[in-house]
């Protein structure tokens, strides 16, 4: 070689590329490759800031594998053993707070790397018949299974705040309300509910969406299936999954289980939301029907009489950033071809994110609604005799008048309430006999909201005796319904 070559700019050589120096790394990849990757590529594709996490169940699953080759016969006992025993210090040390490395593409790449470091050689054997492809599915899913655990506890949490409150409430009357205006009186520990039993879906939503991520795809390799005979009903126990995924070509590349979860937490961030909003009016000046506390509100930096609700407007906030995870999630999803796409990595991007904010929203709410004080007297104070208007209808069809009829009547007496700026219960019983002649003059009973809210008895209505047995079902629901099953490990050796 010639030393300070200089090459004239209209040689060929100036056209091409300089070539890419090889870098000492750890890649599960790149046999094929005589150089590596650009530094580009590299910032793109590493996704170990997100994966990480991941690491338990990664762990698991390959001590699970470490068990099935050797109950294959790829590994002896004493292989399988070693990997086993280097795999749980390989959890100790991320454990312990170790942190990736450059080299560290993912978590898979990450522990490959300490387990070498741990045991040598035979930890190249860990990797036989299976694909990074079917380790980040099968881990994916088993942090799901988990998240769902952890989800339906919180979500349950606040349930049970929300039945104490209701409880608490007990006769206390307030508006319900329709196009946010004033509909008819209900009993304030029927509104309270009314938040309950959306919770009750979204809990049936998490079931079942953990339901959907216990399909075992581990033994699926790439995409075509393992070669070694390896027990996938082996693995399925050892790993507590329900069932085995039926095609390997599905099995890597299905995310259905993290669009259902996404799905749940969405609508789970929406009823939160819907909470919210009716927490916030009812908080302000205008209402008046709940006081908040001090623990879970701010303060303004210039009017000190301020008391903001932060924890419910984050909370209300919430609901969009989880529909802007499932949308993107399914827009990635809808144009994948069969197989897997590396598009799938951002897959965790999404499903993390719409956990980790519900589990920070959940408590929040749960401890905003906790301190709360609710203020009967201005529930009270906000009932109006107009409000019993349906009940004046119901009062004409009880003595044969049909219900349009009925309906044209009250309505007449609004009107004439209204042009006279006053309330149903103030005009004069001349004013109801003129406006049918049914009425008689124990019509004012029925403008009574104590006596509306008792007439509504039907099951799921307002009424006291309905509300008793509303509660009592809620109690019911409250117990445990499902516990997300995990399975005993198979060791080969004593701790």
């Amino acid at each position: 070689m010639i030393p300070n070559l200089v090459v004239e700019p209209d040689s060929a050589a100036a056209d091409a590329p300089p070539p890419r120096p090889a870098r000492a790394t750890h890649r599960l990849w790149g046999g094929r490759f005589a150089t590596g990757p650009a530094p580009e590529l590299d910032a793109l594709n590493r996704s170990i800031g997100i994966d990480l996490r991941l690491w338990p169940f990664d762990v698991r699953l390959s001590k699970a594998w470490a068990v099935a080759l050797w109950h294959a016969g790829v590994l002896t006992l004493e292989e399988s053993t070693a990997i086993e025993h280097g795999l749980d210090t390989v959890a100790e040390r991320l454990g312990g707070g170790e942190t990736p490395v450059a080299s560290d593409e993912d978590v898979h790449t990450l522990i490959d790397r300490l387990l070498h470091e741990e045991i040598g050689d035979v930890a190249s054997k860990l990797h036989t018949g299976r694909s990074r492809n079917d380790q980040v599915a099968t881990a994916t899913r088993l942090w799901a299974m988990e998240a769902c655990t952890t989800l339906d506890t919180a979500v349950r949490a606040l349930q049970r705040t929300m039945l104490d409150r209701a409880v608490e409430l007990g006769a206390t009357l307030m508006p319900s309300y329709t196009h946010l205006q004033r509909a008819q009186p209900v009993l304030a520990s029927h509104w309270m509910l009314s938040h309950f039993w959306p919770l009750d879906r979204d809990r049936a939503r998490i079931e079942g969406a953990s339901r959907a991520a216990g399909v075992l795809p581990l033994g699926s390799g790439a995409v075509a299936g393992c070669a070694f005979p390896i027990s996938r009903v082996l693995l399925q126990g050892s790993l507590g999954f329900a069932g085995l995924s039926r095609n390997s070509i599905d099995a890597v590349s299905d995310r259905d289980f993290v669009a259902e979860l996404l799905f749940a937490t969405t609508m789970l961030a929406t009823h939160l939301s819907r909470l919210a909003e009716d927490l916030i009016l009812f908080g302000s000046s205008e209402f008046g029907f709940v006081q908040f506390g001090d623990s879970f509100t701010t303060g303004s930096s210039m009017m000190p009489q301020k008391r903001n609700p932060d924890a419910l407007e984050i909370a209300r906030g919430s609901g969009a950033r989880l529909l802007g995870d499932l949308v993107a999630l399914l827009g990635t999803i809808k144009g994948l071809p069969t197989g897997y796409n590396k598009d799938l990595q951002d897959d965790k991007r999404a499903l993390f994110d719409a956990v980790d904010t519900m589990l920070l929203v959940l408590p929040a709410v749960t401890g905003t609604l906790a301190e709360l004080a609710f203020r009967p007297e201005r529930m009270k104070g906000a009932l109006a005799s107009s409000m019993m208007a349906t009940d004046l209808a119901d009062y004409l069809v009880e003595k044969g008048v049909s219900f349009r009829d009925a309906h044209a009547a009250v309505g007449k007496l609004v009107r004439e309430a209204e042009e006279k700026r006053c309330e149903l219960n103030t005009l004069p019983f001349e004013s109801f006999a003129s406006a049918h002649v049914h009425f008689e003059r124990d019509v004012f009973d029925a403008l009574s909201a104590v006596r509306s809210v008792e007439r509504r008895e039907a099951d799921g209505g307002t009424g006291p005796g309905a509300v008793r047995s509303q509660i009592d079902a809620a109690r019911a629901s409250l117990a445990e319904k499902w516990d997300s099953t995990r399975g005993n490990e198979l060791r080969l050796v004593t701790p």
